[in-house]
């Protein structure tokens, strides 16, 4: 009994590669922090975007090699909120936000709960059956939009930009993304293991060679239109279910005041004399 016991309990550990993948990412993530409190702004939004690279191969190799665990989850978790979280809060605070007083660094605040509000949510409904879109701007994107902007600023200007509402803007809306009902896609919808078309090879290609000639312009433009192409998509679909009810509704108003006396006159009737039989 001891024997078959001891077989059935899992062994204790952890898996070394997701797990690392992960610290590596949360070092980008400290490395930014401390970029930014020194006013190395590009350093720092580089280093997020970096961040990203790590965090989306330790889930992948996770997946791929069947090492996904509680602990790798939660750490994943823990990781991000650094990364994705506090430091690209606290690089565009002291970058943009802090001539704006309290409302700065109310914003800066205010990404960083909505972040981890976010993961909560993402944690809680994995495993869940549904669709494989996110629900809400993934922390990493958001992330991301605000270094790709330092990123495409410095290379075109110089020291800190003046006091400009757009940066505080895009914070907020950024914050509020992350906590919506917006479905935003990812890569995790690709299954890599299945054929491809040709073409998607293709569009690979082309995307790193864009990447490769103008990289900041590049992650810039990426960015915003994934920013923007969430927003239209979902106006999209709603307008769609809209315009579907009210086709519902009228097609129920057009053949119900016709289609229900007949049907249901005799069906009633039949009713009746089982009910007089009965009685």
């Amino acid at each position: 009994m001891n024997k078959r016991s001891a077989e059935k309990q899992p062994k204790k550990g952890i898996y070394l590669l997701p797990n690392t993948l992960t610290l590596c990412g949360m070092f980008c993530g400290f490395f930014a922090i401390l970029s930014a409190i020194n006013g190395n702004f590009l350093y720092a939004a580089w280093a997020i975007v970096l961040a990203n690279v790590f965090d989306g191969l330790d889930g992948w190799i996770a997946r791929l090699t069947n090492t996904t665990t509680r602990f790798g989850i939660e750490l994943d978790s823990l990781s991000d909120v650094v990364t994705f979280g506090v430091a690209p809060s606290v690089m565009m605070y002291k970058w943009a936000l802090m001539p704006f007083g309290r409302l700065g660094w109310a914003a800066a605040f205010l990404f960083v709960a909505c972040g981890a509000l976010r993961l909560a949510r993402f944690n809680i409904q994995t495993g869940a059956p549904g669709s494989k879109a996110f629900k809400g701007m993934p922390i990493p994107g958001a992330a991301t939009v605000i270094s790709s902007i330092i990123i495409f600023y410095y290379d075109y200007w110089r020291g800190l930009p003046e006091r400009n509402v757009f940066f505080l803007v895009i914070t907020i809306l950024l914050s509020l993304l992350m906590v919506s009902t917006i479905r935003y896609h990812g890569l995790k919808e690709i299954d890599f293991r299945e054929k491809k078309p040709f073409w998607f090879l293709i569009v690979f290609v082309l995307i790193l060679f864009i990447i490769f000639v103008h990289p900041s312009t590049a992650i810039f433009i990426f960015a915003m239109v994934y920013l923007i192409w969430g927003i239209i998509e979902n106006i999209h679909v709603m307008v769609k279910r809209k315009r579907a009810k009210a086709l519902e509704k009228k097609a129920l108003a057009e053949g119900g005041g016709k289609a229900f006396p007949e049907k249901n006159g005799p069906e009633r009737r039949e009713v009746n004399d089982e009910d007089r039989q009965d009685i």
